[in-house]
Parts: C-alpha cells; sequence; structure tokens
C-alpha cells in the first residue's frame, strides 16, 4: 500500500520586471511594502532578497523585460536544483493568512499562488536565480537570459542561508550590504 504523499504546485510566470524588482506579499488588505524593505533583518546578507512584515523584496538582474519567473509551493521541503541555477538563498517567511501572491513593480500584475499548504504560519522561502552576471539591461523586444525559481514549504523559524553563490554580480551584492 502506497501512502498518500501531498504533491507540489508549479507556475511558470512571464514576469513583467521594472526597476528590477518583484514582491512576495500576504494577501491579507492591509499589505503595503514597509519603507526598511530591501534591508536584511537577521543579519546576515543574501543579496538577492529580503523578508520582513510579510512581505518579500524580490530582486531580479533584469532592469526592465519580462523573466521566466516559476513558482513551487510545496507541503514538504524540496531539493534545491543546484545544477540549473548559480545563486541560491534562503529565508523564512511567515504569512498571518495562508495565501500569497506574486506581484510586478507597481501591481502592474498580480499573480494569486496556490494557497500554503498549512495555512497561515511559518514557512521557508528558497530563491534560485540564474543569468545574474548576463541580464542587467532592458529587454523591451526579447526575453531576459535570466530566470527563477521560488520555492515555498512549512518551517519553523531558522537562519537566512546562503546555499549557493556563483556569480559576480551576487557575490559583490552580498558584500555591499
Amino acid at each position: 500500500m502506497t501512502e498518500f504523499q501531498p504533491s507540489a504546485h508549479t507556475m511558470t510566470i512571464a514576469l513583467g520586471v521594472d526597476y528590477g524588482q518583484a514582491y512576495l506579499l500576504d494577501d491579507y488588505d492591509e499589505t503595503d511594502i514597509p519603507e526598511r524593505l530591501g534591508q536584511d533583518d537577521e543579519g546576515q546578507p543574501l543579496g538577492v532578497i529580503s523578508v520582513m512584515e510579510g512581505t518579500a523584496l524580490l530582486t531580479i538582474g533584469t532592469h526592465y523585460g519580462k523573466v521566466r519567473f516559476d513558482v513551487q509551493v510545496t507541503p514538504f521541503e524540496p531539493d534545491p536544483d543546484l545544477d540549473a541555477y548559480e545563486d541560491i538563498v534562503e529565508i523564512g517567511f511567515t504569512s498571518a493568512t495562508g495565501s500569497v501572491s506574486l506581484h510586478e513593480w507597481g501591481d502592474e500584475e498580480i499573480y494569486a499562488l496556490p494557497p500554503l499548504p498549512s495555512g497561515p504560519g511559518q514557512y521557508r522561502l528558497r530563491y534560485h536565480v540564474h543569468g545574474l552576471d548576463e541580464s542587467h539591461c532592458d529587454y523591451y523586444e526579447e526575453q531576459a537570459p535570466d530566470r527563477y525559481l521560488l520555492q515555498i514549504w512549512p518551517s519553523g523559524d531558522s537562519a537566512a542561508r546562503v546555499v549557493k553563490s556563483a556569480s559576480r554580480r551576487h557575490r559583490r551584492w552580498m558584500r555591499a550590504d
């Protein structure tokens, strides 16, 4: 007899990027991007993500254009994709509602994500980045060379950590924080 294993939900989004940023927001009416967002509040610079008050700032290498952005919401800790991505970081995230959405800068587009598997509570975000060194321009007519994967799963509170940092740009951003 096989034990039922809840599955992961994966979405692929052609994310419109302005000013090299996007946001993961907890879906409650008062959600507003905190003024301090962008400063690592756990004492460890991650370079491409910071979290505060139900909001995660996701730094994108492309300044303006469309990037491939995959989101995986899963009830268990997935393996990081070490071969396909150059930079990978993890950080804790608290959801007050159990529902989150991905927002383009200025709320141009808002993408509802699958419900978080444990409802309100503590989660872990693992942010994968590929092509950061090649993606510092504007891409008006073509898809940008960088791509992203954000994995979300229930997890107790734990320190932020860098899983992998191979791009020059990511290493420079970590030193600058």
